[in-house]
């Protein structure tokens, strides 16, 4: 199964960032091969729009969930319709603590 998380960074030392549309990266991790995927997010600075553009960009990853500190409104709708399920994490946390967390 593949699962987006979003990143502040580049490495599994980058904390999660809060913000799904325009997150700096988009993590992608697969629980079977246990392999991470950093993609630059391209909607980080868009005028708007950038949450259903950044779904987008994740299914096209084959992602089953995505990982986040929020999620805007209007993309809830569009990743039920993909069938993607969307978990918010509240606490800080880095990369590496949410992949050992989805391996659990």
């Amino acid at each position: 199964m593949k699962v987006a998380i979003t990143s502040t960074g580049d490495s599994l030392d980058s904390k999660l960032d809060e913000r799904f549309g325009r997150c700096s990266f988009f993590v992608v991790y697969d629980t079977e091969s246990k392999s991470t995927e950093f993609i630059p997010n391209p909607n980080k600075e868009a005028e708007n729009g950038a949450g259903p553009a950044s779904v987008q960009v994740v299914a096209s990853r084959n992602v089953s969930k995505i990982v986040s500190g929020e999620f805007g409104m209007k993309i809830k709708s569009l990743v039920d319709s993909l069938q993607i399920q969307m978990i918010v994490v509240k606490e800080p946390k880095t990369i590496r603590e949410i992949i050992q967390m989805l391996n659990h």
